[in-house]
């Protein structure tokens, strides 16, 4: 039961942190310049999702949750890279390409892995509850 709580406030974390770095990668996205500010924001994100990536690595979970354990870590991973993506593409910017720019462009957000690891957030949760039900009904 421990460790499912352990993974789900990791998970917690990491939902809660996701209205901010999806309005960063948008803002990313938006034609014409990106402010300092942006890229402040989205670097303050990216540090956020590697502790939390850092955090879900020195978890011990044993297996029978470790495949949702995996699951967390590439979500994840994913928030962190498509942050550093973001703010790259914005870099590059310095130098216009129109190959870059369009890339830039089609950033909108954090997309289907953000809904991903919202909808593990709560299967982690129910889980737990479905344990803690269990261990409340034992003898």
């Amino acid at each position: 039961m421990e460790q499912l709580q352990a993974l789900l406030a990791v998970l917690d974390d990491g939902v809660i942190a996701q209205p901010a770095a999806d309005r960063v990668v948008a803002a990313c996205g938006q034609p014409g310049p990106v402010s300092g500010s942006v890229t402040h924001a989205a670097g303050e994100q990216i540090s956020t999702y590697h502790r939390l990536n850092v955090r879900l690595r020195q978890l011990p979970v044993n297996d029978e949750f470790g495949e949702l354990k995996d699951r967390a870590g590439r979500l994840l991973a994913y928030h962190q890279w498509i942050l550093h993506q973001a703010v790259n593409l914005v870099g590059a910017g310095v130098h216009p390409d129109s190959r870059v720019e369009a890339a830039r462009q089609r950033l909108h957000g954090l997309g289907r892995p953000g809904d991903g690891l919202r909808q593990l957030r709560d299967e982690v949760r129910d889980l737990a509850e479905q344990v803690r039900a269990q261990e409340t009904a034992a003898p």
